[in-house]
């Protein structure tokens, strides 16, 4: 009989799921659902009454997070969907490479350089803002081990001067 010292497991994702169930009426505007297979965000969701024979149903459309199609399921509002493990992450950029790709840093201080710049009018914007001289955030969303830019916001910063004679 083997020693248990001897068993060796070559997995290390423990079989980890990449999406959850949730029940449809449960779905918000602004979240993620899988339509057609694709991760999406929520942009658009109605509900119907419920009819003579039948359920609620649960209008959503959605815009694929990575190739910004546009996806849309109608779906009984007791049923589960599944939900994505979408991870969002929020860099500084730093830099714009000639071969386009963006120099990000996290607030660790930690450099990231693999991210290319998003096709369409937010990289257009995006390297229109970074050429104004506008100190730009990015923010980045995760799904399994694809990466990609999805929106940008220009730091603003507001000073305020209040003289201490004014308080008292």
């Amino acid at each position: 009989m083997a020693d248990i010292e001897d068993t060796h497991f070559e997995t290390g994702d423990s079989g980890a799921s990449v999406t959850y169930p949730m029940q449809c009426s449960a779905l918000r505007k602004n979240g993620f659902v899988m339509l057609k297979s694709r991760p999406c965000k929520i942009v658009e969701m109605s509900t119907s009454k419920t009819g003579k024979h039948g359920h609620a149903k649960v209008h959503l459309v959605g815009i694929d997070i990575f190739t910004s199609k546009k996806y849309e399921d109608i779906c009984p509002s007791t049923h589960n969907m599944d939900v994505p493990f979408v991870k969002r992450e929020d860099y500084q950029l730093t830099d714009i490479s000639d071969d386009g790709y963006l120099c990000l840093m996290a607030d660790n201080g930690e450099l990231r350089e693999d991210l290319k710049i998003p096709d369409g009018e937010l990289g257009t914007q995006l390297r229109a803002d970074y050429e104004a001289g506008k100190e730009l955030l990015v923010s980045k969303f995760l799904f399994t081990s694809v990466a990609v830019c999805v929106c940008m916001c220009v730091r603003v910063c507001v000073c305020m001067c209040v003289h201490i004679q004014d308080i008292y």
